[in-house]
């Protein structure tokens, strides 16, 4: 090797790259804990630790062992370090202990790729991605094991716990067992003290659950409460009862209500109040027929009081059973992920919900991570993301694009900038577009009874805006196709939302910046 690392690998090499990037970039996050004088060896420098995670997940390696091992015989990691390798731990713990530096650096490399000329936020695409956690889906337990386990470790007596748990692994030595880890728990549940800290964990996790259950039902019966006002008022016209509206109320409110304004009829002479008084006592007849049928239900015990929010829980309830797996559970390893469903083809996996917001040449604008299931609900926190860096960088975005999964009526009248949001797959848009066109203007709800998913289907059959729909798939897939296979982000190596945020931005800045890399490379 040449005795000047300089001349270990080429000018153009991606390494140089990093080094000199974050040499520009403002470390003081990094630099904040980091301690200084005292007893010991010198800690290591945050520049050379970020710009070697940087480099790390840019070339795909994220466990902090390989990184350890790499800085021994890899050349490129050999000169991120300096030939002086920081263990596996320094580099875990560097990683653990800087969410919010890599928030700050994505913002960064942002940055830096606004000014050379990129970061095109005119049309900017939003599409979520399934990325597993850090935990395994035989770690999923109900809400009774979990609350059992927790009056168990309550009622154990802690002053002994050390050597409980001495006793237990030189059994298990004895017994040709490594360690000793229990056959029906699942990982990190072996000892008294991990499974406290786990049940704590899952315990704090099924509190928020409760408290979010209890807000849904909450906002439920505040809708209840509207709807039979409405009623009372009369601005709710005639149809299908809101779900967890009792019927015998809303009948009783329509019935008063149409009392109210044959009394205001009473002895008004001429031809049209007479006809108004006439239809109005067939529509008291046919109120108080509905209220005598809802009060025979009601005391019979068939009336669904259930809100919405609350049926669609015991729909994915019933589905979960259906599907042999637990209704309501919590994961004892990373209580914060979900067991979700990942492709078409159905499978379950343990993950989050990555929400990526591409702009059209191809950079990361936004992240969020998410613990829904589906994008329905991440629409929201996904834009904002995208609209807080897009501003920070002095730009407006113009259009958002979003396939099915964002389709609701929600999501199309939320404020924000202009959206194309497909009501269906993409080749159904497209065709439609071509076969059926729409002719401008779009209906309008105000004069017909159209609502934002019309107005979004009539728009999207304008064969120009179908063409500019189209880029959506040509700019955030590929760009969640480089996550996953540049940084090997198909699973998280942190646990918790917090961590996996922390981690998300790191790797969407690592795409950036490779990106930038290779601009400057084809512009010379």
């Amino acid at each position: 090797m040449p005795p000047n690392m300089a001349d270990w690998l080429p000018e153009d090499h991606l390494v140089w790259f990093v080094l000199d990037v974050v040499d520009r970039l403002d470390t003081a996050r990094f630099h904040a804990g980091r301690r200084t004088g005292g007893v010991g060896r010198q800690g290591y420098d945050p520049d050379m630790l970020l710009a070697l995670l940087i480099y790390a997940y840019a070339v795909g390696e994220r466990s902090s062992r390989r990184i350890e091992r790499l800085c021994v015989d890899h050349v490129a990691f050999r000169v991120v370090c300096g030939q002086d390798g920081p263990d596996h731990s320094t580099i875990a713990r560097f990683r653990a202990e800087h969410h919010e530096g890599f928030e700050d650096l994505f913002a960064q490399v942002l940055r830096l790729c606004s000014v050379a000329g990129m970061v095109k936020v005119g049309v900017v695409s939003i599409d979520g991605t399934k990325i597993a956690a850090n935990a395994s889906k035989s770690a999923n337990r109900s809400h009774d094991w979990v609350r059992e386990q927790a009056q168990r470790v309550a009622a154990e007596v802690v002053a002994d716990a050390d050597a409980v748990d001495a006793a237990e692994d030189a059994a298990a030595a004895r017994r040709g067992r490594r360690g000793g880890s229990d056959d029906d728990l699942p990982p990190g549940m072996s000892t008294r003290a991990s499974r406290a800290a786990g049940i704590a964990k899952a315990m704090a996790e099924l509190d928020r659950q409760d408290a979010e259950h209890a807000e849904a039902d909450a906002a439920d019966r505040v809708d209840a409460a509207r709807f039979l006002a409405d009623i009372e008022d009369g601005s709710t016209r005639r149809g299908t009862m809101l779900a967890g509206v009792d019927p015998v109320l809303a009948h009783q409110a329509r019935t008063r209500r149409i009392g109210r304004e044959l009394d205001e009829l009473d002895g008004v002479p001429g031809k049209k109040a007479s006809t108004r008084r006439a239809g109005l006592k067939r529509l008291l007849r046919d109120a108080e027929t509905g209220l005598a049928a809802a009060e025979a239900l009601k005391e019979a015990g068939k009336v669904d009081m259930r809100g919405p929010r609350r049926r669609v829980r015991d729909r994915r309830a019933a589905q979960a059973r259906r599907n042999g797996t637990l209704a309501h559970q919590v994961n004892t390893t990373d209580p914060d992920s979900r067991l979700m469903t990942e492709g078409s083809g159905g499978g379950s996996v343990q993950a989050y919900n990555a929400q990526i917001a591409v702009t059209d040449d191809h950079l990361i604008l936004g992240v969020h991570v998410s613990q829904h299931a589906n994008d329905m609900q991440c629409w929201d926190p996904a834009l904002a993301a995208a609209t807080a860096q897009a501003t920070a960088l002095g730009k407006r975005i113009e259009l958002a694009l979003a396939d099915a999964g964002y389709f609701t009526e929600a999501n199309l009248t939320t404020p924000g900038p202009d959206r194309l949001i497909a009501p269906g797959k993409n080749r159904d848009v497209i065709q439609g577009a071509r076969e059926n066109p729409s002719q401008p203007p779009p209906p309008d709800p105000s004069q017909e009874p159209a609502t934002a998913r019309d107005q979004m289907r009539h728009r999207l059959r304008d064969p120009e805006n179908a063409e500019r729909y189209k880029r959506r798939s040509a700019t955030v897939e590929p760009v969640i196709a480089h996550l996953k296979d540049q940084t090997k982000l198909r699973r998280f190596a942190r646990r918790g939302i917090q961590a996996t945020t922390a981690e998300l931005n790191l790797a969407a800045a690592v795409i950036n910046l490779r990106r930038l890399h290779q601009t400057s490379l084809a512009t010379g």
